[in-house]
């Protein structure tokens, strides 16, 4: 599998996996679904998976990193501002580990509301 695919209420997003623990976890559990919910620019869900601290686990990723965040057990999607954030940076609740980088633009997150269905599964 060269890619995960992620139908967030509208939006679809094509991920390519990182060579990490974490994203082989994440592919062993597709497919799976989910509810989104938004914190500031960010779009985040439950996924069925654990995993421990990599060592390059941060809470500030880039616009396109796919991250698994540690605490919530959620992949985390943010392309700017949380609740967190200082000024325009992006900030995650707490570290977490990036597993894999999005195709598209993840700014076209903005428009899906909280409460989105979520599909996550195989892709090409």
């Amino acid at each position: 599998m060269t890619s995960v695919r992620m139908i967030i209420g509208d939006v679809k997003v094509t991920v390519k996996p990182r060579d990490t623990a974490t994203a082989a976890a994440i592919l062993e559990a597709l497919p799976f679904t989910a509810t989104a919910r938004t914190w500031g620019d960010e779009v985040y869900f439950d996924a069925p998976v654990s995993a421990p601290s990599e060592a390059d686990a941060t809470d500030t990723p880039e616009a396109g990193e796919i991250a698994f965040w540690l605490a919530g057990s959620c992949i985390a999607i943010a392309w700017g501002p949380t609740p967190a954030s200082m000024g325009d940076e992006i900030r995650l609740a707490s570290p977490a580990n990036v597993w894999g980088d999005a195709v598209e633009d993840v700014s076209i997150l903005a428009s899906v509301p909280g409460g989105a269905s979520v599909r996550v599964e195989a892709g090409d």
